[in-house]
């Protein structure tokens, strides 16, 4: 891999470490069953550990510069299916279709678009069964951050709604090559459907966005700047919950968020 010119854009920072990578896949609790989706195969040394445990691996890989190395990497492994594509740019439907129900996603995901990977997940997946995934330390604390902590926020929020969410590990940024300016973690999400029964998620998105998008303000203050309503209005929407007026997003769980959503229309009723 060291003759591989790795490309900033991409966000290529690879791990070779046999006994850490066998150590993700088993977090992923793969079985001969599964089929997997791994998005960002690098040189191939997750794929092969998740090809080891799964039915089949199909793997994306952005960098066409690879296809040389996977090739030679994984030559002799017949359950793995490369895809040379941007993931982004994929048909989420067609791919599901493909991948069937209670599929896993593992993946050492670039740092620069692991957040929107989750999010595709969390707005579109319909089959899947869970994500065990390799990210920067921040952006994995606050996927699995709770609420009333400083790395709580709007992903924490959608992301728990559909998951059960925890750190499985802690990786130090020595472990890469090229060595990232940042730790990483590992965190699993098991995905557990609309646990908090969620009557409508468009509501719910915004409301969420809505009470972290200046998070110094009050729920209240940012109630009246999205929805329009006077003060009065939203103080006693909330109070007819139970949730105290000078509250703030960051302190409410998935589940007060949830409530507050499915009755958003009382909030502008006259």
């Amino acid at each position: 891999m060291n003759k591989h010119h790795f490309k900033k854009r991409y966000g290529q920072n690879f791990l070779s470490d046999e006994k850490l990578l066998s150590a993700i896949a088993e977090d992923a609790q793969i079985t001969k069953n599964d089929t997997v989706l791994e998005i960002g195969a690098g040189g191939g040394a997750l794929t092969s550990q998740l090809a080891k445990r799964a039915k089949k691996v199909i793997a994306y890989e952005i960098d066409k510069e690879l296809i040389a190395v996977l090739t030679q990497n994984l030559r002799g492994i017949d359950n793995i299916e490369l895809i040379f594509n941007d993931f982004m740019m994929s048909d989420m439907t067609a791919l599901e279709e493909r991948l069937g129900e209670n599929y896993i996603v593992a993946a050492n995901l670039p740092y620069y678009i692991s957040t929107p990977v989750v999010m595709r997940f969390v707005e579109e997946a319909k089959k899947i069964k869970s994500l065990t995934l390799t990210l920067q330390k921040e952006v994995g604390e606050r996927l699995a951050a709770k609420e009333g902590t400083r790395d709580y926020g709007t992903v924490s929020v959608f992301l728990t709604a559909l998951a059960d969410v925890k750190i499985t590990r802690y990786i130090d940024r020595s472990f890469f090559y090229p060595q990232p300016n940042v730790d990483s973690v590992v965190i699993k999400a098991d995905f557990v459907g609309n646990k908090f029964a969620i009557n409508d998620f468009d509501n719910f998105r915004k409301l969420v966005k809505s009470a972290f998008g200046m998070r110094r303000k009050t729920l209240v203050n940012n109630l009246m700047a999205s929805y329009k309503v006077s003060r009065e209005k939203a103080i006693n929407w909330l109070q007819s919950f139970n949730i105290t007026p000078t509250i703030r997003g960051e302190e409410l769980s998935a589940l007060q968020f949830a409530l507050l959503s499915n009755n958003i229309s009382l909030l502008n009723m006259p």
